[in-house]
């Protein structure tokens, strides 16, 4: 677990994040994305103190489903789960402590 750094170009089915147990989050985005870049510096940063929540990076785009289950407008969005259940959004986080501040209320034993 922990972060991952390529974006998925196969997305998985709304039902199978639905059903996903404990800690993740979902982030949409795409490779050449001038936001997406300059977020993943903070993004990295805030994962380290919690290894042990599941990370999942779409691509988005258009006519992709899983984004637009989600309402996503804007990239990157990061949505922090429990056990499927959304819980935060992010939407273009610019700075670690509010992405870190998003992970404590899904995996509060993260440092």
């Amino acid at each position: 677990m922990g972060m991952n750094d390529k974006y998925a170009t196969q997305e998985p089915d709304r039902s199978e994040i639905d059903a996903l147990e404990g800690p993740a989050v979902v982030e949409f985005g795409a490779p050449w994305c001038g936001f997406c870049l300059a977020a993943q510096a903070p993004i990295a940063s805030a994962f380290a103190t919690h290894p042990d929540v599941r990370h999942i990076k779409i691509e988005d785009g258009s006519g992709r489903r899983l984004g637009r289950s989600f309402k996503v407008k804007l990239w990157p969005t990061l949505v922090f789960l429990n056990n499927g259940q959304e819980v935060a959004r992010l939407v273009r986080p610019a700075d670690e402590k509010s992405i870190r501040d998003a992970l404590r209320k899904i995996d509060p034993r993260g440092q």
